[in-house]
C-alpha cells in the first residue's frame, strides 16, 4: 500500500499537519510530494495516466471507483479544505485521475483549526478510513494510536 500526500506548500509549515504522522508507520509507504501548479510530479502523473494511483477526494471529474480492494496508491490532497480545492481545480492532471470517496461514518476528531469543512476529514484520519477498507486494521490502528496521541499534544484551535 503507498499514500502519495500532495501537499500545500503551506502545509509543510504547519506543526498542525496530521499527514506528517504517516510516515510513523512502516507497513505502509508514504511519500509527500509538494504541490507545484506549473511544474507537476512526473512520476505521480504518468501513475495516474497508466491508472495506478487513484485520488481519494468528494467529488472527482475522472472514473468514479467503488471499490478500492485491488487499488494499491492511493493519493490524499494535504493541505486545508481550501487549499486542497486549490490543488484540485489547478491541476487538469488531476481531474483525470480515477477516485473515490467513502461515507463518512465517524465525525472528525481534528479540531486543531477553525474554519473548516463540517463533515470533513482531516489527512491522518483520511488515511486510516482507507487502511480500514482495505482491511489492513493493524495499520489503521498503529495510525490511529499515533494521532490520538498527536491530538493530546497539540494546542486547540491555532
Amino acid at each position: 500500500m503507498k499514500f502519495t500526500l500532495l501537499t500545500h506548500q503551506k502545509e509543510y509549515l504547519r506543526a498542525d499537519n496530521s499527514g506528517a504522522l504517516l510516515n510513523g508507520v512502516n507497513d505502509f509507504e508514504t511519500d509527500k510530494l509538494l504541490w507545484q501548479r506549473t511544474q507537476p510530479d512526473e512520476a505521480l502523473v504518468a501513475a495516474i495516466e497508466s491508472g495506478d494511483a487513484v485520488l481519494l477526494a468528494q467529488q472527482g471529474d475522472g472514473e468514479q471507483l467503488t471499490d478500492i480492494s485491488k487499488i494499491e496508491h492511493v493519493i490524499i490532497l494535504d493541505g486545508t479544505w481550501q487549499e486542497a480545492r486549490k490543488i484540485y481545480n489547478k491541476s487538469d492532471y488531476l481531474k483525470q485521475a480515477k477516485w473515490f470517496s467513502f461515507e463518512q461514518t465517524v465525525p472528525s476528531r481534528y479540531s486543531l483549526r477553525r474554519n473548516q469543512v463540517d463533515g470533513g476529514l482531516c489527512t491522518a484520519e483520511c488515511a486510516i478510513e482507507v487502511l480500514r477498507l482495505k482491511g489492513l486494521s493493524d495499520s489503521a490502528h498503529k495510525l490511529e494510536g499515533l494521532f490520538e496521541a498527536f491530538l493530546g499534544d497539540e494546542p486547540k484551535n491555532t
